[in-house]
């Protein structure tokens, strides 16, 4: 075996701690960049690094692949700037019909438009008046095409002033409207009398007598207000003691809204932790109201049977300290952590675990998703900050215990610590041995950060990577179970 390695020498490189790992496929690679891409400063980079380790990428795949990858970022991990920055990138490497198809498909929103101009913009180094003159013709036509899916509301809603507005889209890429309703919308942006929204934004930002909480009240009783506002705006709402906060906790708790929301599960920990700490007599209402709305968001998590026997370990190092953004209040540990206790959730044979420097086994109810995770993120200093991931294994492998399926939510850059007092020990050499009890386990590296390389080499029997920060890495995971390469969802998507 370590013959073997030294023959593919080739695919051994060093993480970001100067561990030793593995290289990534050029298609593994872009996955699993793509689909933790935050386009925020990281621990070990920042978003032009990753911007540019996109730009390396693609011409090392299939175009199709590239764009059905960013198609699953959008419409699957909810994602919204790497698809634009793909859609744009991919424009430098073919212009056709595909590309022109694939642009108008990632604007799934209208301030999309203008974004997806910004980044040409930027990327492309225009400068000057006309810096956004002489567009790609599949760039016209897929954006032009993209302006008949949205309703005056919808661009009035995202008519911000920006360096590049929807107007100025609209000017350069001249859509043509089908409808006299479109035709007269269309006028509208042009003259940029679009009517003003009815958001919460605009509502809160009048100055006509109201005070916040009536203004509250009325937004709420105009079931206008959408799933990410009332969800974002939770506690704004018990701060002001609304009189029909019963109304919000029944909408974002109902099973129908949760699915159709299409949020990212940790937006709603989010929420969860501005109630938390927060004295309200409704809090614990509402606290209640956003576990049965995280509950409803597993229903197509597919779980295991009562006899397999599952692992949870989540990384709790220093790399994955590191919020997503400046104005964000959750971590990337944050994500392993709601990812793993969704996960748990649906097993009814399981461990679960914490590591840094030490592995630490906490057993939790698989009910209460989100006070689990409040609970293991309040556990962060008891594990130190090292990334000894192998340490879970060893576990198994010193108690005897027989895992069907080990789940590591981590960002791979693992290392060991311990060396300086112990005999060193990597998580391929625990592996190894831990298969010698275990032959059938199957160890799962969910990755949190995209920072393209693995401690474990992939090609080796019973191991396998996933990525993303949504629960719909699960049906990656039950693919793979179902014998499909983990790349198999994302090549099945139809472009």
């Amino acid at each position: 075996m370590r013959f073997s390695e030294k023959k593919k020498g080739i695919n051994i490189t060093t993480n970001y701690e100067g561990e030793v790992a593995y290289k990534l496929t050029p298609k593994m690679e872009l996955y699993t960049l793509v689909c933790t891409a935050s386009l925020q400063k990281e621990f070990y980079t920042d978003k032009d690094e990753c911007i540019n380790r996109l730009k390396t990428l693609l011409p090392k795949v299939p175009i199709p692949f590239a764009a059905k990858l960013a198609v699953y970022a959008r419409e699957e991990m909810h994602l919204r700037s790497i698809p634009l920055v793909i859609a744009v990138e991919l424009l430098k490497l073919e212009r056709s019909k595909l590309t022109e198809d694939f642009v108008e498909r990632v604007i799934q929103r209208a301030d999309e438009i203008p974004e997806m101009l910004s980044y040409f913009q930027l990327a492309n180094e225009r400068e000057g008046t006309k810096k956004l003159n002489r567009l790609p013709n599949a760039l016209k036509k897929g954006i032009a095409r993209a302006f008949h899916k949205f309703d005056e509301y919808q661009f009035a809603k995202y008519n911000r002033d920006t360096e590049v507005r929807i107007r100025d889209a609209m000017f350069l890429t001249h859509p043509k409207p089908d409808t006299k309703e479109k035709e007269e919308l269309f006028k509208k942006i042009a003259d940029d009398t679009l009517a003003v929204p009815y958001t919460w934004e605009v509502e809160l930002s009048k100055e006509d007598g109201r005070s916040k909480k009536e203004k509250w009240e009325q937004l709420i009783a105009s079931k206008k207000l959408g799933y990410m506002a009332q969800l974002r705006n939770l506690r704004n709402m018990l701060d002001e003691r609304v009189d029909n906060i019963e109304e919000v906790l029944d909408f974002l708790s109902d099973p129908i809204n949760v699915l159709h929301s299409r949020q990212l599960p940790f937006r709603f920990l989010s929420a969860y932790k501005e109630i938390v700490g927060f004295g309200s007599f409704r809090g614990s209402t509402a606290l209640e109201a956003l576990e049965q709305a995280m509950q409803h968001s597993t229903v197509n998590i597919k779980g295991f049977n009562e006899k397999t026997n599952v692992l949870i370990a989540c990384d709790m190092s220093g790399s994955m300290s590191v919020m997503l953004s400046p104005k964000s209040k959750v971590h990337y540990y944050d994500i392993g952590l709601t990812l793993g206790m969704l996960l748990q959730s649906k097993c009814k044979s399981v461990i679960t675990g914490i590591f840094g420097e030490a592995w630490k086994v906490v057993q939790l109810p698989r009910t209460n998703i989100l006070a689990n995770i409040y609970d293991l993120a309040m556990l962060e200093d008891t594990v130190g900050h090292s990334t000894n991931g192998y340490l879970a294994i060893r576990y198994l492998r010193e108690n005897k215990l027989t895992a069907d399926k080990v789940l590591v939510f981590t960002d791979c850059q693992l290392w060991d610590s311990r060396s300086w007092y112990e005999e060193a020990s990597t998580i391929k050499e625990e592996w190894q041995e831990y298969k010698k009890l275990a032959p059938d386990a199957k160890l799962y590296l969910f990755d949190m950060a995209g920072y393209g390389n693995t401690p474990i080499n992939l090609s080796q029997k019973d191991v396998y990577m996933i990525a993303g920060w949504s629960e719909k890495v699960f049906e990656v995971l039950n693919a793979i179970e179902k014998g499909q390469a983990a790349l198999s969802v994302i090549e099945r998507i139809k472009i």
